[in-house]
């Protein structure tokens, strides 16, 4: 699932007064919306300059970010590599039953858009051919969005007619699913569990077993898999729990006072607040319902100041965020499951050049874990005639696949 985007003006006007709002969502899903700080002191010339550069070398792609492609050598976007998941659990699922009922085991796949991101989401996996899964095992949702407000409460008009509206974040997805009566949907095909991840990690384990398998054994309404904070500040919610007995629930990094994100635990020697949100969570189908009819009774909001594109030219307001997090504390029980971040979490959030969560970074984590499951499948030898020391093999390997235990040579 993925944080949505709205257009609000004319993404190909450059020479208006407002930057094109379909690039500034994509420049928020990179932590990179600054890049337009001086736009209302530049030429129409420069405006233009300015948006074809961001566009070309920025992001590297205007595409929605599953349709991302992280620089593999087999050149697959993000969502291709879930799909192939699906398509290969799909598969381990249907050996592990009966012959007779081999050819009955779908998982199905509900992909939340955006207004901006709909359209092209839906012509991706028509053009790829839903990467080998049937059309009808893939539902498309929108979610909505939520007027922007000023310091002092008010809207924020993007034209005399219009209220300034921004996405509503990845918690939309509860009141998203109820209003599109995707919950009904769920009910009707017998799905009890459902695995939601967001799209921007390359490693994720799409309907991962052994979560299921964990979460069903522990017998709770929500879990979620974790792992330890990198540093102190690392940019990641973590757990916690409210109150002696309270419910477990998330404080995003931006909402935790630096003194209690480096605070020690005095009898383990470790952070205090150390489990990290990786946002890869499990949840009943009963518990969904739940959340869905809580939350459009006692909605939660985290503020965000930004600038945000007004008659006025650009103002400093507010956006207001759901988190997919918030359904936690009305959970009755809630199970954490801990993964190794070098298998699990390959996060794609900045573009090449950042100092972290780069397509660089996530390309990296992937091969640098197929390389390590080659090796445990038994490795492969490698002739003293193809390399010394390790140099020469991209020429040879390139292109080329190997079924361990093998050598490659000339």
């Amino acid at each position: 699932m993925r944080e949505p985007a709205t257009q609000l003006v004319d993404g190909n006007n450059n020479g208006s007064s407002l930057p094109p709002q379909a690039l500034l969502e994509r420049l928020k899903d990179y932590g990179q919306e600054d890049a337009f700080t001086l736009w209302d002191e530049l030429s129409p010339d420069e405006r233009d300059l300015l948006v074809r550069d961001i566009e070309g070398t920025r992001l590297g792609s205007s595409d929605p970010k599953g349709c991302f492609k992280i620089g593999l050598p087999s050149g697959k976007s993000l969502f291709q590599l879930q799909a192939e998941r699906i398509l290969c659990l799909q598969k381990l699922a249907a050996q592990s039953l009966s012959e007779g009922l081999a050819g009955f085991v779908h998982i199905h796949w509900y992909i939340m858009t955006s207004p901006f991101t709909d359209d092209p989401t839906r012509k991706f996996f028509e053009c790829h051919k839903y990467f080998g899964l049937e059309a009808d095992q893939v539902t498309f949702f929108q979610q909505g969005t939520i007027p922007c407000v000023s310091k002092d409460g008010r809207f924020i008009m993007e034209t005399p007619y219009r209220v300034a509206k921004a996405p509503d974040g990845n918690g939309g997805v509860y009141s998203a699913l109820k209003s599109s009566r995707l919950l009904e949907d769920m009910a009707t095909r017998g799905v009890k569990y459902l695995d939601c991840y967001g799209v921007d990690n390359a490693l994720v384990r799409v309907g991962d077993p052994t979560f299921l398998g964990y979460f069903i054994d522990k017998g709770v309404a929500a879990a979620a898999k974790v792992v330890r904070k990198a540093y102190p500040q690392e940019k990641v919610g973590v757990f916690v729990r409210r109150g002696k007995g309270g419910p477990l629930s998330v404080v995003e990094y931006s909402e935790l006072d630096p003194s209690l994100a480096s605070a020690i635990n005095q009898g383990t020697g470790r952070l205090r607040f150390c489990w990290s949100n990786l946002c890869l969570h499990m949840f009943t189908l009963d518990f969904l319902n739940q959340v869905a009819s809580g939350l459009e009774k006692d909605s939660i909001y985290h503020l965000a100041e930004k600038k945000i594109p007004s008659i006025h030219g650009q103002t400093m307001g507010f956006k207001l965020e759901q988190f997919i997090f918030d359904a936690f504390p009305y959970s009755p029980s809630t199970a954490l499951f801990e993964v190794l971040r070098e298998e699990e979490f390959a996060p794609v959030k900045n573009a090449n050049g950042s100092n972290f969560d780069t397509p660089d970074s996530a390309r990296l984590l992937v091969l640098r874990l197929h390389t390590r499951w080659v090796v445990a499948a038994g490795g492969v030898e490698v002739s003293p005639l193809c390399s010394y020391a390790g140099e020469n093999l991209e020429a040879i390997c390139r292109g080329r696949t190997f079924h361990a235990p093998c050598e490659i040579t000339f």
